[in-house]
C-alpha cells in the first residue's frame, strides 16, 4: 500500500504516458542565520537593493530540502517526482525549509527527474515533447532600505512614475529569472515550463521573490545543453502549452514589468477631500490606468525586443506599497513560431487531461519573519493595523490641512491691510 498526493485524474493522465504513482516522498532542513550573518543582513537592509545573507540563506535550505526529498524517492526506487513544492517556516525561532512531491514509477528507463507539474500538466508536457529534467528555482530577498527609501520618498511628493521604485523592481525580477535560467542550463535543459512567480515577505521590510519551475528538454529546440541566455521559459500551465505547440508556436520568454507610481501630496489631499462625498475618484482612477499602461508597454518593448510574435497569458497585478504609492506587475509569456514539425504527440488531448482538480497540496506559505499563515490571526491583525494606520494618517493629513486653511484665512486679510 501507498500514500499519493494524486488525484484520480492525474493517476489516470500519467498511465497513458508508462508511470504509475508511488509514496509521498519529502525532505526538510532547518536553518539559523547567526549572529554575523544577521548584523549583516540588517546592514545591507539600510542601504537598500538585495540582501545576500538572506538570499544564500534560503536558497540553500530549500535546495537542501528538495536534494533530500529526491533522494528519499530514488531509495524508494522511484524514477521522478512530480508536484514538487518548497515552503518555509518557523521552528522555535528558525528557519525550517521543506519540499514535498509524489514519486512516480516506469519501466522506461527514464533518468530520474522531478518536476513541479501535477499530474495532468506533466502528462501535457511529455505529450508536447517537453521532457522534464529537474525542478528548478531562482530567488532574491530583498529590502527597499533607507537611502533609496527616502530619495523615492521625495519623489512621492510629485504626481506620476516613482522611477527608483520602478527600476529597483525591475532589475530584482530579471535578476531571479536569470538565476532560473543559470540553474535550468546547469541541469542541462533549454526550457522551464509551468513557471510559477511568487512574493515572500520575510520580516520586517525583507521581500523574497521566487521563480519556480520545471527545467526540461525539448529535442527540437536544441539538440543538447544551451547558454544560460537561450533557454526558453514560460509561465503557461501544461494545458497552454499544448494547445500552442498544437496552434504552431513554441514559448519564448517569460517578460515581466513593474511600474510604481504616486498619487502626489497635492492630488492624494484632493482625493481625500473627494472621498467624504460619494462618487469617483478621478485622480486615483488615472493614477492606477497610468501604472497599467505603463507595465504593459514595458513588456511589449522587452518582447519587441527578443523577436517574439506576441505576448500571451498576461496578467496584471497591483498592490499598494505605501500610502499614495502602488506598484502594477505585468507578466506574461513570450512566444514565437515553432520549428518545423514541433507538434505534440496525439492530435487531442484527452478528456482527463482538461478536468481542473481541486489541489490537496496546496499549503498556505507566510514568511513574516515568520509567521502565521496569510489568512491567520496575525495577518488579520496586520491588516487591521495597516487600516487603522491610514485612518490615522488621513486624519492627521485633514488636519494639517485644516490648519493651513485656518492660517491663510488669517493672514490673507492681515496682508491686504498692509
Amino acid at each position: 500500500m501507498f500514500i499519493s498526493g494524486m488525484s484520480g485524474n492525474e493517476i489516470y493522465c500519467l498511465a497513458q504516458k508508462g508511470f504509475t504513482p508511488g509514496e509521498i516522498a519529502v525532505g526538510n532542513s532547518v536553518y539559523s542565520m547567526g549572529l554575523g550573518g544577521a548584523l549583516g543582513a540588517i546592514g545591507r537592509s539600510v542601504s537598500g537593493g538585495e540582501i545576500q545573507q538572506i538570499t544564500q540563506l534560503i536558497s540553500d535550505g530549500r535546495h537542501s530540502a528538495i536534494s533530500r526529498m529526491e533522494q528519499e524517492a530514488q531509495r524508494n526506487g522511484a524514477q521522478g517526482i512530480t508536484g514538487v513544492e518548497t515552503t518555509l517556516g518557523t521552528l522555535a525561532g528558525f528557519t525550517e525549509f521543506f519540499s514535498q512531491g509524489t514519486a512516480v514509477h516506469t519501466q522506461q528507463g527514464v533518468p530520474f527527474f522531478s518536476s513541479a507539474a501535477s499530474g495532468i500538466e506533466l502528462y501535457c508536457h511529455l505529450d508536447a515533447g517537453y521532457q522534464p529534467v529537474k525542478f528548478v528555482m531562482g530567488n532574491i530577498a530583498y529590502a527597499l532600505g533607507i537611502g533609496r527609501g527616502l530619495t523615492g520618498s521625495v519623489r512621492t511628493l510629485a504626481r506620476g512614475e516613482v522611477k527608483e521604485f520602478s527600476s529597483m523592481y525591475n532589475e530584482i525580477r530579471h535578476t531571479a529569472l536569470e538565476r532560473l535560467r543559470r540553474e535550468a542550463a546547469a541541469a542541462g535543459a533549454n526550457a522551464v515550463v509551468d513557471v510559477q512567480v511568487r512574493m515572500l515577505p520575510y520580516g520586517p521590510g525583507t521581500v523574497e521573490l521566487l521563480l519556480t519551475g520545471t527545467a526540461s528538454h525539448h529535442p527540437l529546440l536544441s539538440s543538447g545543453p544551451v547558454p544560460q541566455h537561450q533557454v526558453v521559459t514560460s509561465e503557461l500551465s501544461g494545458e497552454e502549452l499544448w494547445n500552442l505547440a498544437a496552434m504552431g508556436y513554441v514559448p519564448h520568454q517569460l517578460v515581466m514589468a513593474t511600474s510604481v507610481h504616486s498619487l502626489g501630496v497635492a492630488a492624494s489631499i484632493g482625493a481625500l477631500f473627494r472621498s467624504i462625498s460619494r462618487g469617483e475618484l478621478p485622480e486615483v482612477t488615472q493614477l492606477i490606468y497610468q501604472a497599467r499602461e505603463n507595465a504593459l508597454e514595458l513588456i511589449r518593448k522587452e518582447a519587441q525586443a527578443l523577436g517574439a510574435d506576441r505576448v500571451i497569458g498576461n496578467r496584471l497585478q497591483i498592490r499598494e506599497i505605501g500610502s499614495g504609492l502602488v506598484e502594477v506587475v505585468a507578466l506574461g509569456t513570450a512566444v514565437r513560431r515553432a520549428p518545423e514539425g514541433m507538434r505534440p504527440a496525439t492530435p487531442n488531448l484527452i478528456p482527463q487531461a482538461v478536468i481542473v482538480d481541486k489541489s490537496t497540496r496546496k499549503q498556505d506559505e507566510s514568511v513574516t519573519g515568520l509567521g502565521a499563515p496569510l489568512g491567520g490571526p496575525m495577518a488579520r491583525a496586520h491588516q487591521a493595523g495597516n487600516s487603522a494606520g491610514s485612518r490615522a494618517l488621513g486624519l492627521i493629513i485633514g488636519l494639517v490641512v485644516m490648519l493651513m486653511t485656518c492660517c491663510m484665512s488669517t493672514v490673507i486679510p492681515f496682508l491686504a491691510q498692509q
